[in-house]
């Protein structure tokens, strides 16, 4: 990028699309520190991600002041920016989603767990048709845990009529092997199920860029 030409510049004359990451940044914190430039602020932020955006969106606001020049003020408004953007891309999925495969429910519900730190756990309720009805979020918790209610799993699913469901939670730790408690609390889950005759056909655990299917794996039976 030309000195000469700032990225407000560059956006005003050949739109948003023709910019860099780090021109992106710079319009994002808006002015420098202390004599060094918007733009020279960005790469100081994009060295500390390694050049990458995923790195970048997965930092809770505070991590973003690891980089002098950033206050709390240009971190939550970066942080803002990437939850916009992960928004952006969750709805654009949602829109007549059918769920057909396990990629299907890692692909809906990546932008919104994948770079999160803690756990949470959801339920993807569906029609007949597999098709969307609704997404419910049971529990959020901590780094390594989350406690979820059976009775609030299937008191949500029963009001809003679900004829089936997929458990889908995160694990911050980036492995997405199933842990005793996962595997216990979807036997749990699929046995009621069985009961009330609303299925659980899969419990999908999100991983960062990773996934595992039980139903995939065999081991909802």
């Amino acid at each position: 990028m030309s000195e000469s030409i700032r990225p407000r510049e560059r956006a005003a004359r050949e739109g948003l699309g023709a910019l860099e990451n780090r021109e992106l940044l710079a319009l994002l914190l808006g002015t420098g520190h202390r004599g060094k430039r918007a733009e020279r602020l960005a790469d100081d932020v994009l060295e500390l991600a390694q050049g990458c955006l995923s790195n970048l969106a997965s930092w809770p606001i505070e991590g973003l002041t690891l980089v002098e020049g950033i206050g709390p003020a240009k971190a939550t408004l970066v942080a803002a920016a990437m939850e916009l953007g992960r928004r952006r891309q969750d709805a654009s999925r949602r829109a007549g989603i059918r769920v057909s495969r396990s990629r299907d429910v890692y692909l809906h519900f990546a932008p919104r767990l994948a770079d999160l730190q803690h756990e949470e756990f959801w339920i993807l309720l569906l029609r007949r048709s597999n098709h969307v009805l609704a997404e419910v979020c049971i529990s959020r918790g901590g780094l390594t845990g989350t406690v979820v209610d059976p009775k609030l799993v299937f008191g949500r699913a029963l009001a809003l009529r679900a004829a089936a469901m997929v458990l889908v939670h995160n694990h911050p730790s980036g492995n997405p092997k199933p842990s005793a408690s996962d595997r216990e609390l979807t036997a749990n889950l699929c046995r009621a199920g069985e009961y009330l005759d609303l299925p659980v056909l899969d419990h999908v655990i999100v991983a960062g860029g990773a996934f595992v299917s039980f139903a995939d794996e065999g081991w909802l039976r």
